[in-house]
């Protein structure tokens, strides 16, 4: 599914061509995603400039008018900019025409996104609520995770992939950062200490970054607002490899299932 990387990897794509652009007409073809899309949302994009595109989580968060538009990619989920001469496909849901005469279209085979509306009045949506800091900004440390894992029995890499503790390192981004970090995906979140805490934030920054810059990873069906994949896959050191040799060490790679997830190590390098 389409995890923080591609998420923003789509804001980017998407934001030079809606910020300030006017929302000339809104067709909704499919209400029934994960969530009901709001009766009245196509009222209150209609006739409204975007005034910017922003990411919470897995959350595109597009400002327009008096109030917020919420979009979560799914599954299987994606945005594209379109012409609006293009057929539309089968799974095509809604879509908004904007005034420089492009389309922005959800396209999700599997309709697990979501279309939601927050109005200016709201203090905060529920789904953003509860979650943690974003694991690019700078309140998101070592010495934060270190903190939030003290006494904690859980393996460390359900903990990362806890959105209450940190929002954004999906199944290939722990994997991965755990591996350059050194350290086991079993170990008891609880027993990993502040050192190395300090070197597994700097991991999953690092893996973060360098699968936004790739246009994130494509193992399904993921495609960018342009239509195109990621390549972040290419760069993958355990994540989908075992059996294979570990690029650090050369020691095959195992898979063991954590919190009903697959889970890439090496036993050599991850202790």
């Amino acid at each position: 599914m389409p995890e923080l990387p591609e998420v923003e990897t789509t804001r980017r794509g998407i934001s030079p061509w809606l910020t300030g652009q006017k929302i000339q007409s809104v067709r909704v073809r499919q209400p029934s995603l994960r969530w009901p899309v709001p009766a009245e949302i196509a009222d209150c994009l209609r006739g409204a400039r975007v005034s910017s595109v922003k990411r919470r989580s897995k959350y595109l968060l597009i400002e327009v008018g008096e109030g917020t538009a919420l979009v979560h990619l799914g599954m299987s989920g994606s945005l594209r900019l379109s012409d609006p001469a293009e057929s539309y496909r089968k799974h095509d849901h809604w879509w908004w025409t904007l005034e420089n005469g492009k389309q922005l279209r959800y396209h999700d085979p599997r309709r697990f996104g979501a279309l939601l509306w927050m109005p200016s009045s709201q203090a905060g949506h529920p789904l953003l609520q509860s979650l943690g800091p974003e694991p690019l900004e700078s309140e998101f440390t070592g010495a934060y995770l270190w903190q939030q894992s003290r006494a904690r029995k859980v393996a460390i890499k359900n903990f990362i992939m806890d959105s209450r503790v940190v929002v954004g390192v999906g199944n290939i981004y722990a994997s991965e950062s755990l591996f350059r970090a050194g350290i086991h995906p079993l170990r008891a979140a609880g027993r990993v200490s502040l050192q190395r805490y300090q070197g597994l934030a700097d991991a999953i920054r690092q893996v973060l970054g360098e699968s936004i810059e790739s246009g994130g990873s494509t193992l399904r069906d993921y495609v960018n607002s342009s239509g195109a994949p990621g390549y972040f896959q290419q760069q993958l050191g355990v994540y989908g490899r075992q059996g294979q040799p570990c690029p650090a060490c050369g020691e095959a790679v195992r898979s063991v299932r954590i919190g009903q997830r697959s889970s890439f190590y090496c036993p050599r390098c991850q202790r």
